[in-house]
This record gives structure tokens, sequence and C-alpha cells, in this order.
């Protein structure tokens, strides 16, 4: 993809590469000017994946098309589309599966950037990367954890600092969801009771998520009212529905697969309070936590969603439904 000024209109791009000695080099020289809004009438033409269904891609807007609104990853993009609807084009920064907290920002990414009239972020520190991505980007940013009250992590560098996986409760899902029809209203005023319609809907549908979780994790007997996972991802979710929580790191940002000491901790948990299922997150390693499982005399009650969607899990309703069977299998070894 080039970006060509309007002096540069007559130019003949085929005498112009033909003298390019690194297409290459020229390529990411050409985004990086664009990101730097030295060139004008720059607009992406590539096709970027989005997260409404697995597979499933959205077009660069056309001029004059919809608002365009970028978010930072897949989760809130599809809680986005389903208050925007068909009124604004939602995209998500990074992909399916992707693993958020270190994500590194392409020159792609940051030419996105320049074509967004609105940029959805969660904050409480979980996108590191975020104030590189938006340097040049001129549209308004919304964080949407404000109103939430944290749950601190209480362990580690990152103690008292928030957990940022708020979206792992759906009280707090509804939170994210106002903030959102409110952002759109004021990007879009004349869609406002669409918005305003959709939202409803969406939180009618959180309610009932909700609603079902507390009924399939209520049926956890006290003794296996645990949940151990490698990151501490779960918070929010364990103190919605009474669950005590153990893990291998409390964010992924800058861990592996957990330290000797981390290991042989949740070793000793586990087989301290007998818990039967222990679990990893699908965008990490679970080495560490299978090694858990096989110290501690407990099995590995399979992997978890939380910071991305996929195949698996094409929406966050979906995520939730997922996590509360696997949990539910995992510790009492029956499908809910």
């Amino acid at each position: 993809m080039l970006c060509i000024s309007a002096a540069a209109g007559q130019l003949d791009l085929k005498q112009f590469l033909g003298k390019t000695k690194n297409m290459k080099r020229l390529l990411l020289s050409t985004a990086l000017l664009c990101v730097a809004g030295t060139l004008s009438a720059c607009r992406p033409s590539e096709q970027t994946p989005t997260q409404a269904s697995a597979g499933t891609t959205d077009a660069e807007a056309s001029p004059g098309a919809r608002p365009r609104v970028l978010t930072t990853f897949t989760i809130l993009a599809d809680m986005a589309r389903n208050v925007a609807g068909d009124r604004v084009e939602v995209v998500s920064i990074t992909r399916p599966g992707a693993e958020i907290h270190g994500y590194q920002p392409t020159p792609s990414d940051l030419i996105r950037a320049q074509g967004a009239d609105l940029i959805l972020n969660n904050g409480l520190n979980l996108e590191r990367w975020f104030t590189r991505f938006t340097q040049g980007s001129r549209a308004p940013t919304v964080t949407l954890t404000d109103g939430i009250t944290p749950v601190n992590i209480s362990a580690d560098a990152y103690a008292g600092k928030a957990n940022p996986h708020a979206w792992m409760s759906p009280k707090n899902a509804l939170i994210y969801v106002e903030n959102i029809r409110r952002a759109l209203t004021d990007l879009d005023p004349a869609g406002a009771d669409t918005f305003r319609a959709n939202a409803d809907a969406y939180a009618a549908e959180i309610r009932e998520v909700d609603r079902q979780l507390s009924t399939q994790l209520g049926k956890l007997p006290p003794n296996r009212r645990a949940l151990v996972t490698c990151e501490g991802a779960f918070s929010y979710l364990a103190r919605d529905y009474g669950l005590k929580e153990l893990y291998l790191w409390p964010v992924n940002a800058e861990e592996g697969q957990g330290t000797p000491r981390q290991i042989r901790a949740v070793i000793d948990g586990v087989r301290a309070q007998g818990i039967p299922a222990v679990f990893c997150e699908s965008t990490v390693p679970d080495k560490g936590m299978r090694q858990v499982a096989a110290e501690a005399g407990a099995r590995y009650g399979g992997a978890l969603h939380v910071d991305s969607l996929s195949d698996e899990v094409p929406t966050y309703l979906d995520l939730l439904r997922r996590d509360a069977d696997t949990i539910l299998a995992g510790l009492t070894g029956e499908r809910p």
C-alpha cells in the first residue's frame, strides 16, 4: 500500500518503483510518513480482521461512509458492535487470539488510527502500548472502565495496582455498555435512539448471562469453590460468584510460564485446599500449570478465555458462557 500526496499525482508509479532498490524499505518508510502526517490523502485500503464473528473482515471505510470506531482489543469491539448496530464501523486493533498486554503496534495499526473518528480503550493499565499508538491520532479517546470500582492486585510487584480485567464481571460489562453508548451518541448524535435501544437490548442479554453464571457456579460445593489459573485475570468473576482465587502471576505483561517460586506456591495451595482442578488462559503457555496439576494431584481442567475472542468464543457472551462451563466441568467432573 502506498500513500501518495497530491503533488505526486502525476508521478508514473511504475517508473518510480522501478528506480527503487529496496521495495520493503520503501513501503515501511511510506507507512511511517503517513503516520507522521507528512503526506496528504493517506487512507489505508487494506482489509482488517474484525471480531463480529470468527473469520469475517471489515473493509476500510470509504470517504463519506460510516464513522469509524477503533477499539484496542476484540472484546471491546464486540461490545461496541452490539451498541453501534449498522450506523458505525467498528474495528479492533488486535486480532482474534492475540495476547493484548504486551502488544506491539505495527505500522498498519498506526495508519488505521489516523482514520479513526473515535478510539475506545479499556484502561486500568491494560494497554501499556496505547499511548504510543495514539500519539499521531486526533480522534477522541474514551476509557470504558470509567465508573468501575477496581479490584486491586495483592501480590508481587503489582500489589496495590488495579486488576485490568474488569470485563470478566458481567455487572461491570453493563458499565462498559453505557460508556460505549454515551461515546457513540457524542460521535453520532443522530443515532442516539438507535444506540439506546441497542444498548438496552444488549444489557438485557448480559444480565441473563449473569443469572446463568450465578446459577451454574452456585452449584459448586463449598470445598470446590476455588479458581486456580495462570494469570490473575479472574478476580472480578471470582468476586461476583464467591470463588477463592489462586494464580501463578498477577498480570501477563512481564511473565512467561511462571517462576519456580510461583509454581511451588500454587502447588502448595492446591494441595492444602484439596482443589480438584486447575486452569490456564488460552493466550499463554500452560506448561507451568500442567506442572502444578501433576505435582499437586489435581487435574488440568482446560483453557479459559479472557483477553481475546476466537473461533471457539466469537462473542463476549460466548466467552463468559464457555468459561463457566469449563470451570464447572473441571471442578465437579460433570458438564452443566
